[in-house]
């Protein structure tokens, strides 16, 4: 893999196209077996390749192509898995799926959640939600017990700015998993000068307000700067030219959801 597949300014890589992706292998980038922030519980986190966002802050811009070495095949990973039946057990947690963006790879998915809702395994998906509901992937929502959605911008124009694509598929996403009654939890990332201002939040709160019978829970996400490393050692650029929000100012936005009845997360 060359930075040249880095450099795609958005959309799905090639590689994507160039072969069909067989249904018992997936493409991962790396496994966190004790993972403590991408949903309830102790979490197994699966981190899958491709992503087809190109998102200015990405801390993980290392997973948006292909690369051969990270193949799995879904008993591989399901056998490993059950190695932790206790510790999701004790802790209310379970399997993460994560990325890049898991639902590139909806048909391994489907093997895989397949074995795990058989052992009552807690199933979420961490997603930016820009996919096509073909019916596999509905399939895969189907097992699921939790959505992470990301939020980048409710504005399509800011939305594109930041990703490189715009927000229609993810709002149209939203509203399947409405009409499914799947529980969400909503992620924001906090990016001074994009996602801060008080009138944003305050659109965003009346926005998701229509959702909130499948809210569960509102993850705020301080914007960092623990990606940039990464940019520069892959030749890219790093052109998101902020700060990380003062904690006032993240204190105040979770105030202003925490008065509209939502639970809230800062991670």
């Amino acid at each position: 893999m060359t930075n040249s597949d880095y450099k795609l300014s958005a959309g799905y890589p090639p590689a994507l196209f160039d072969k069909k992706i067989n249904n018992k292998i997936g493409y991962i980038h790396s496994i966190l077996t004790g993972g403590t922030l991408d949903g309830p519980g102790i979490r197994y986190v699966i981190f899958f390749q491709m992503c087809p966002f190109r998102c200015k802050y990405c801390h993980n811009p290392d997973t948006w192509s292909i690369n051969t070495l990270g193949i799995k095949t879904v008993d591989s990973i399901y056998k490993d898995i059950v190695k932790y039946i206790n510790f999701f057990k004790f802790s209310g947690g379970g399997v993460t799926v994560s990325g890049g963006e898991p639902l590139l790879q909806a048909e391994f998915l489907y093997e895989l959640f397949k074995k795990l809702s058989a052992d009552d395994i807690n199933i979420a998906i961490d997603t930016c939600g820009y996919i096509d509901l073909t019916q596999t992937v509905k399939e895969v929502l189907s097992l699921s017990n939790l959505i992470l959605l990301d939020i980048k911008h409710l504005d399509s124009k800011i939305h594109n700015e930041l990703t490189g694509k715009d927000n229609a598929k993810v709002l149209n996403f939203l509203k399947y998993l409405k009409s499914i009654n799947k529980k969400v939890w909503i992620r924001q990332v906090l990016v001074p000068t994009y996602t801060t201002s008080e009138e944003y939040i305050n659109n965003l709160i009346l926005f998701l307000n229509a959702y909130k019978n499948i809210i569960d829970k509102i993850e705020l996400l301080p914007y960092h700067k623990m990606g940039k490393e990464k940019w520069e050692k892959l030749g890219l650029k790093y052109s998101l030219n902020v700060e990380p929000p003062d904690k006032k100012i993240v204190d105040k936005i979770k105030k202003q959801f925490e008065n509209n009845g939502y639970e809230v997360l800062v991670s």
